[in-house]
């Protein structure tokens, strides 16, 4: 075996991989989750927004009178309809902040489809 080099120096940090609502995130020693360097976009959260803009835009523009008659056309269940047209009522800087893949790790589309204020103040 050669000696080893000295100006190689190894570095072992101990850290786990854990999947999380389809991602896979990061846990430090302690179990805190390490922040990813770059934005991450959560795609499912960003369509999501998309078809509550669409169908909104398409209720105010009479496309369709109910949200029942969207559920119809897109064969889907008109409660989910519902739920996913409340994320219209977001605030416009945490839709921003979604769309860049600034939110918190916690927030996710499950998390969002749950009653929140519709107070934008309140939602921070």
């Amino acid at each position: 075996m050669p000696a080893p080099d000295p100006a190689v120096v190894t570095i072992k940090v101990p850290f786990a991989v854990r999947k999380r609502g389809g991602h896979k995130l990061v846990l430090a020693p302690d179990g805190a989750p390490v922040p990813p360097l770059a934005p991450q976009v959560d795609g499912t959260l960003v369509k999501a927004i998309a078809r509550a803009f669409r169908w909104q835009k398409m209720l105010e523009t009479g496309q369709y009178a109910t949200i029942k008659e969207i559920a119809k056309v897109e064969k889907i269940n008109p409660s989910y309809v519902s739920r996913v047209l409340r994320l219209t009522l977001l605030a416009p800087n945490l839709v921003e902040a979604l769309m860049h893949g600034r939110q918190t790790s916690a927030m996710s589309l499950h998390d969002l489809m749950k009653p929140f204020p519709t107070e934008w103040e309140r939602q921070r």
